[in-house]
């Protein structure tokens, strides 16, 4: 996909304005050619803007999403370290990157940054919408803002609005960063870069679940003195989000980001929120995720008026997203 990028400014939903704010997207072609069904996908929160990086099952010439044969864009959201305004950008103020003097960001802001681009791409309607995670969030919370821009929408392991539970896993990880005294310091992108590592670790645990840790991280030796196969993975993950650039200052914003989401803000709750959705529209959760379980999700898609709810079952919790491919692809193509 090809990597693009504009500028904008942008009023902030917690106050504030961002003056010219970069915007990171990526477009499988281009320009659209008036022609071709738009696929617009959103990402989740440690991911980027090419779908094709971290989605390849799913995304990619002659895939289920095909970058050939239809118009795909995926917008980096707001506060993301891989390129969009956020802390790791520099501030025009100072010269420096953001760090902890970025301003608080919203789904509702991401979620303006995308329109911006859609306008700025001459789309007026797209044929799929489709978001998981957190990236989900950005779905619902724009099929809500712009109901007669969508056809289709593709909702998986996500809410309309964020849990306690959520939100309490969200703070363990902030507590991670803050407690990593690199972090407060903010003297360059490094810093908190200990702390980072924790909180990956501490959401890894949420996004998999029991079942999916004792298939892949067995003692392959019964007479094992101390267990240390997961304890292993869970840094070896850690640090691999680190060395591929991801900065603690960017991961707090999103953290914050997070407890933002909720669609129902302002709008009398979130099941007339959901009740502004037109497009004909799919819910699927996942049947060992914690983070989005069955017994939520299966309540507020109800609240939509065109659409199907649908429990596909995983080993892998909240990453069965990612993981669960040929059932997503089914799905999909229905």
């Amino acid at each position: 996909m090809i990597r693009k990028e504009l500028i904008t400014d942008l009023t902030l939903e917690a106050g504030g304005t961002l003056s010219g704010a970069h915007v990171v997207y990526h477009v499988s072609q281009e320009a659209w050619d008036g022609r071709k069904p738009v696929i617009w996908i959103c990402h989740a929160l440690t991911a980027n803007s090419d779908p094709e990086d971290w989605w390849p099952e799913m995304v990619g010439p002659g895939k289920a999403i095909d970058t050939e044969k239809s118009f795909v864009a995926c917008v980096n959201m707001l506060g993301s370290a891989y390129g969009s305004e956020g802390p790791a950008r520099e501030n025009p103020a100072t010269g420096k990157p953001w760090l902890l003097d970025f301003p608080k960001v919203t789904v509702r802001d991401m979620v303006t940054a995308s329109i911006v681009v859609r306008k700025a791409l001459g789309i007026s309607s797209v044929d799929l919408l489709i978001g998981s995670s957190i990236g989900g969030f950005q779905a619902i919370e724009w099929a809500v803002t712009e109901p007669d821009v969508f056809k289709r929408c593709l909702f998986i392991a996500t809410a309309p609005r964020v849990s306690p539970y959520l939100s309490a896993t969200v703070e363990a990880q902030r507590m991670a960063l803050e407690a990593d005294p690199t972090f407060r310091e903010a003297r360059d992108l490094s810093g908190g870069a200990a702390g980072l590592k924790c909180a990956r670790a501490q959401a890894l645990i949420s996004y998999r679940c029991f079942e999916g840790y004792c298939l892949t991280q067995f003692e392959a030796d019964p007479d094992t003195l101390f267990a240390g196969r997961a304890a292993s993975y869970e840094r070896y993950q850690g640090e691999k989000l680190v060395r591929r650039g991801f900065d603690a200052y960017s991961y707090h914003t999103l953290c914050d980001a997070l407890d933002s989401h909720n669609v129902g803000r302002g709008r009398g709750g979130v099941d007339a929120a959901l009740a502004r959705i037109k497009a004909r529209t799919t819910v699927v959760s996942i049947d060992t995720d914690a983070l989005f379980p069955p017994q939520e999700s299966s309540v507020w898609a109800r609240w939509i008026p065109a659409a199907d709810y649908i429990e596909i079952s995983s080993r892998f919790g909240h990453d069965g997203f990612l993981l669960e491919t040929a059932r997503l692809t089914a799905i999909l193509m229905k």
